[in-house]
Protein backbone atom coordinates (compact mmCIF):
# COMPACT_ATOMS: atom_id res chain seq x y z
CA UNK A 1 0.00 0.00 0.00
CA UNK A 2 1.40 3.43 -0.49
CA UNK A 3 -0.80 5.61 0.66
CA UNK A 4 -3.02 6.12 4.24
CA UNK A 5 -5.04 8.95 6.27
CA UNK A 6 -6.11 7.97 9.37
CA UNK A 7 -8.44 9.89 12.00
CA UNK A 8 -7.82 9.02 15.76
CA UNK A 9 -9.74 9.50 18.38
CA UNK A 10 -10.78 13.01 17.17
CA UNK A 11 -14.63 12.67 16.32
CA UNK A 12 -17.33 12.22 18.40
CA UNK A 13 -18.93 9.49 16.89
CA UNK A 14 -16.11 7.53 15.13
CA UNK A 15 -12.91 6.19 17.03
CA UNK A 16 -11.05 5.42 13.97
CA UNK A 17 -11.36 6.82 10.15
CA UNK A 18 -9.59 5.08 7.66
CA UNK A 19 -9.08 5.96 3.75
CA UNK A 20 -6.38 3.95 1.80
CA UNK A 21 -4.96 3.35 -1.66
CA UNK A 22 -3.16 0.45 -2.98
CA UNK A 23 -0.63 0.88 -5.64
CA UNK A 24 0.63 -2.02 -7.34
CA UNK A 25 2.19 -3.43 -10.46
CA UNK A 26 -1.22 -4.42 -12.56
CA UNK A 27 -0.45 -7.84 -13.23
CA UNK A 28 0.21 -9.15 -9.52
CA UNK A 29 -2.27 -11.43 -8.84
CA UNK A 30 -4.73 -10.14 -6.30
CA UNK A 31 -7.29 -11.27 -4.15
CA UNK A 32 -10.13 -8.53 -2.93
CA UNK A 33 -10.35 -8.42 1.08
CA UNK A 34 -13.10 -11.26 2.60
CA UNK A 35 -12.56 -13.22 6.05
CA UNK A 36 -9.89 -15.56 5.20
CA UNK A 37 -10.42 -19.17 4.79
CA UNK A 38 -6.89 -20.29 6.84
CA UNK A 39 -7.68 -16.73 9.72
CA UNK A 40 -11.34 -16.94 9.73
CA UNK A 41 -11.46 -13.39 11.90
CA UNK A 42 -9.29 -11.57 9.53
CA UNK A 43 -10.63 -9.15 6.70
CA UNK A 44 -8.18 -8.45 3.92
CA UNK A 45 -6.97 -8.04 0.77
CA UNK A 46 -4.74 -10.93 -0.31
CA UNK A 47 -1.50 -10.93 -2.43
CA UNK A 48 -1.38 -14.02 -4.21
CA UNK A 49 1.92 -13.21 -5.12
CA UNK A 50 3.31 -14.30 -1.65
CA UNK A 51 0.31 -14.64 0.42
CA UNK A 52 0.48 -11.27 2.54
CA UNK A 53 -1.69 -8.27 2.95
CA UNK A 54 -1.08 -4.46 3.24
CA UNK A 55 -3.90 -3.78 5.46
CA UNK A 56 -6.02 -6.00 7.74
CA UNK A 57 -8.67 -6.10 11.07
CA UNK A 58 -10.04 -8.84 12.92
CA UNK A 59 -13.50 -9.08 14.15
CA UNK A 60 -11.18 -9.38 17.96
CA UNK A 61 -10.27 -5.48 16.53
CA UNK A 62 -6.77 -5.63 15.89
CA UNK A 63 -5.76 -3.57 12.82
CA UNK A 64 -2.32 -3.54 11.08
CA UNK A 65 -1.34 -1.49 8.08
CA UNK A 66 1.85 -0.92 5.90
CA UNK A 67 2.89 1.14 3.50
CA UNK A 68 6.20 0.67 0.98
CA UNK A 69 9.15 3.18 2.23
CA UNK A 70 10.06 4.61 -1.51
CA UNK A 71 14.45 4.40 -1.99
CA UNK A 72 15.78 3.25 -5.35
CA UNK A 73 19.18 2.73 -3.13
CA UNK A 74 17.80 0.81 -0.51
CA UNK A 75 18.41 -2.80 -2.25
CA UNK A 76 17.44 -5.67 -0.84
CA UNK A 77 17.08 -8.29 -3.80
CA UNK A 78 16.13 -11.14 -2.04
CA UNK A 79 14.22 -9.67 1.01
CA UNK A 80 11.02 -11.43 2.56
CA UNK A 81 7.70 -10.12 1.61
CA UNK A 82 7.05 -7.30 3.82
CA UNK A 83 3.08 -7.61 3.53
CA UNK A 84 3.71 -10.70 5.61
CA UNK A 85 3.92 -9.04 8.46
CA UNK A 86 0.40 -7.85 8.89
CA UNK A 87 -1.27 -11.67 8.74
CA UNK A 88 1.67 -12.06 11.17
CA UNK A 89 0.50 -9.65 13.58
CA UNK A 90 -3.20 -10.15 13.21
CA UNK A 91 -2.89 -13.50 13.72
CA UNK A 92 -0.83 -13.00 16.92
CA UNK A 93 -1.72 -12.46 20.72
CA UNK A 94 1.08 -10.30 20.91
CA UNK A 95 1.35 -6.43 22.32
CA UNK A 96 2.31 -4.29 19.57
CA UNK A 97 5.16 -3.32 21.46
CA UNK A 98 6.01 -7.02 22.13
CA UNK A 99 5.74 -7.86 18.15
CA UNK A 100 8.01 -5.24 17.34
CA UNK A 101 10.85 -6.24 19.55
CA UNK A 102 10.28 -9.79 18.55
CA UNK A 103 10.62 -8.84 14.25
CA UNK A 104 13.87 -10.14 13.56
CA UNK A 105 16.48 -7.50 13.59
CA UNK A 106 13.93 -5.13 13.78
CA UNK A 107 12.80 -5.69 10.54
CA UNK A 108 15.92 -5.20 8.92
CA UNK A 109 15.83 -8.02 5.75
CA UNK A 110 12.85 -6.64 4.42
CA UNK A 111 12.47 -3.63 1.85
CA UNK A 112 11.70 -0.30 3.63
CA UNK A 113 8.12 -0.14 5.35
CA UNK A 114 5.97 1.94 7.69
CA UNK A 115 3.92 0.23 10.02
CA UNK A 116 0.91 1.08 12.05
CA UNK A 117 -0.54 -1.87 14.86
CA UNK A 118 -2.66 -2.36 17.53
CA UNK A 119 -6.33 -2.29 17.78
CA UNK A 120 -9.10 -0.05 16.94
CA UNK A 121 -8.55 2.06 20.22
CA UNK A 122 -4.70 2.24 20.49
CA UNK A 123 -2.52 2.31 17.72
CA UNK A 124 1.13 2.30 17.43
CA UNK A 125 3.66 3.23 14.67
CA UNK A 126 7.17 1.64 13.56
CA UNK A 127 9.73 2.03 10.68
CA UNK A 128 12.22 -0.22 9.86
CA UNK A 129 14.17 3.23 8.09
CA UNK A 130 13.63 4.70 11.31
CA UNK A 131 13.51 2.00 14.16
CA UNK A 132 11.55 3.85 16.39
CA UNK A 133 8.63 2.38 17.92
CA UNK A 134 6.49 4.84 19.21
CA UNK A 135 2.20 5.43 20.33
CA UNK A 136 -0.06 7.31 17.85
CA UNK A 137 -1.23 10.46 19.54
CA UNK A 138 -4.79 11.46 18.72
CA UNK A 139 -5.69 13.68 15.61
CA UNK A 140 -5.23 13.43 11.69
CA UNK A 141 -2.57 11.55 10.30
CA UNK A 142 -1.06 10.51 6.77
CA UNK A 143 1.72 8.12 5.59
CA UNK A 144 2.68 7.47 1.60
CA UNK A 145 6.28 6.21 0.82
CA UNK A 146 8.09 7.77 3.65
CA UNK A 147 7.20 7.77 7.04
CA UNK A 148 4.12 9.39 9.27
CA UNK A 149 3.20 12.66 8.86
CA UNK A 150 6.11 13.50 6.45
CA UNK A 151 3.93 16.50 4.52
CA UNK A 152 4.54 14.91 0.88
CA UNK A 153 2.11 16.97 -1.49
CA UNK A 154 -0.59 14.73 -1.62
CA UNK A 155 -0.13 13.82 2.12
CA UNK A 156 -1.13 17.35 3.20
CA UNK A 157 -3.72 17.77 1.06
CA UNK A 158 -5.23 14.12 1.92
CA UNK A 159 -4.75 15.15 5.63
CA UNK A 160 -6.46 19.09 5.18
CA UNK A 161 -9.83 17.10 2.93
CA UNK A 162 -10.16 14.44 5.90
CA UNK A 163 -10.24 17.13 8.31
CA UNK A 164 -13.11 18.71 6.71
CA UNK A 165 -14.88 15.61 6.52
CA UNK A 166 -14.48 15.05 10.04
CA UNK A 167 -16.21 18.64 10.54
CA UNK A 168 -19.67 16.81 9.99
CA UNK A 169 -21.16 14.63 12.59
CA UNK A 170 -21.96 11.88 10.36
CA UNK A 171 -18.97 10.48 7.96
CA UNK A 172 -19.89 9.50 4.47
CA UNK A 173 -17.87 7.04 2.77
CA UNK A 174 -18.37 8.41 -0.78
CA UNK A 175 -16.33 12.07 0.58
CA UNK A 176 -13.23 9.29 1.54
CA UNK A 177 -13.21 7.74 -1.98
CA UNK A 178 -13.57 10.92 -3.67
CA UNK A 179 -9.93 11.88 -1.47
CA UNK A 180 -8.60 9.07 -2.25
CA UNK A 181 -9.55 9.75 -5.97
CA UNK A 182 -7.80 12.88 -6.49
CA UNK A 183 -5.57 12.19 -9.89
CA UNK A 184 -4.00 16.18 -9.51
CA UNK A 185 -0.18 15.71 -10.02
CA UNK A 186 1.62 18.29 -7.50
CA UNK A 187 3.73 20.89 -8.83
CA UNK A 188 7.64 20.58 -9.74
CA UNK A 189 8.85 22.72 -6.77
CA UNK A 190 6.78 20.47 -4.43
CA UNK A 191 7.77 16.75 -5.48
CA UNK A 192 9.83 14.90 -3.21
CA UNK A 193 13.25 14.34 -3.84
CA UNK A 194 13.37 9.93 -3.66
CA UNK A 195 15.68 9.02 -6.21
CA UNK A 196 13.54 8.36 -9.19
CA UNK A 197 13.27 10.36 -11.87
CA UNK A 198 11.68 13.67 -12.15
CA UNK A 199 9.11 11.93 -14.79
CA UNK A 200 8.33 9.06 -12.19
CA UNK A 201 7.92 11.25 -9.54
CA UNK A 202 5.52 13.87 -11.47
CA UNK A 203 3.42 10.31 -11.84
CA UNK A 204 2.96 8.99 -8.62
CA UNK A 205 2.45 12.52 -7.06
CA UNK A 206 -1.51 12.22 -7.62
CA UNK A 207 -3.21 10.29 -4.72
CA UNK A 208 -4.62 7.92 -7.27
CA UNK A 209 -2.07 7.04 -9.13
CA UNK A 210 -2.15 5.72 -13.02
CA UNK A 211 0.64 4.42 -15.42
CA UNK A 212 1.35 1.79 -18.17
CA UNK A 213 2.08 -0.91 -15.74
CA UNK A 214 1.55 0.79 -12.38
CA UNK A 215 -1.28 1.98 -10.27
CA UNK A 216 -3.58 2.32 -8.21
CA UNK A 217 -5.19 -0.99 -7.74
CA UNK A 218 -7.96 -0.74 -4.71
CA UNK A 219 -9.23 1.82 -2.26
CA UNK A 220 -10.48 0.47 1.43
CA UNK A 221 -12.18 2.49 4.03
CA UNK A 222 -13.05 1.76 7.07
CA UNK A 223 -15.27 3.10 10.00
CA UNK A 224 -15.35 1.85 13.69
CA UNK A 225 -17.42 3.99 16.05
CA UNK A 226 -16.91 4.24 19.48
CA UNK A 227 -19.35 1.37 20.35
CA UNK A 228 -16.91 -0.99 18.46
CA UNK A 229 -19.27 -1.47 15.03
CA UNK A 230 -16.84 -1.39 11.80
CA UNK A 231 -18.37 -0.97 8.37
CA UNK A 232 -15.25 -1.84 5.95
CA UNK A 233 -15.43 -1.02 2.01
CA UNK A 234 -13.20 -2.07 -0.52
CA UNK A 235 -13.11 -0.70 -4.19
CA UNK A 236 -11.19 -2.27 -7.06
CA UNK A 237 -10.25 -0.64 -10.32
CA UNK A 238 -9.85 -1.66 -13.30
CA UNK A 239 -6.07 -1.63 -14.96
CA UNK A 240 -4.61 2.24 -15.08
CA UNK A 241 -8.36 3.67 -15.08
CA UNK A 242 -10.81 5.37 -12.42
CA UNK A 243 -13.02 2.77 -13.01
CA UNK A 244 -15.00 0.70 -10.23
CA UNK A 245 -14.28 -3.13 -11.08
CA UNK A 246 -15.71 -4.46 -8.11
CA UNK A 247 -16.63 -3.45 -4.27
CA UNK A 248 -16.88 -5.58 -1.14
CA UNK A 249 -18.76 -4.20 1.97
CA UNK A 250 -18.90 -6.03 5.42
CA UNK A 251 -20.25 -4.93 9.14
CA UNK A 252 -19.56 -6.25 12.53
CA UNK A 253 -19.16 -5.59 16.31
CA UNK A 254 -15.83 -6.36 17.77
CA UNK A 255 -15.98 -9.05 19.98
CA UNK A 256 -13.69 -7.73 22.30
CA UNK A 257 -11.97 -10.75 22.97
CA UNK A 258 -8.59 -9.87 22.25
CA UNK A 259 -6.27 -9.09 25.50
CA UNK A 260 -4.74 -5.38 24.19
CA UNK A 261 -8.43 -4.22 23.02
Amino acid sequence: MCLLFFAYDCHPRYRLVVAANRDEFYNRPTLPAAFWQDSPKTLAGRDLEHGGTWMGITKTGRFAALTNYRDPFYIRPHAASRGLIIPEYLNSDSSPESFIKNLCNGGAEYKGFSLLLGTTKSLYYYSNREQAFRQVVKGIHGISNNLLDVPWPKVAKGMDSLARCLQDQEIKKEQLFEIMADQEPADDHELPQTGESLEWERILSPAFIVSPDYGTRSTTVVLVDRNGHIWFWERSYKAGQLRVSGEVFYEFDVEESDPHY
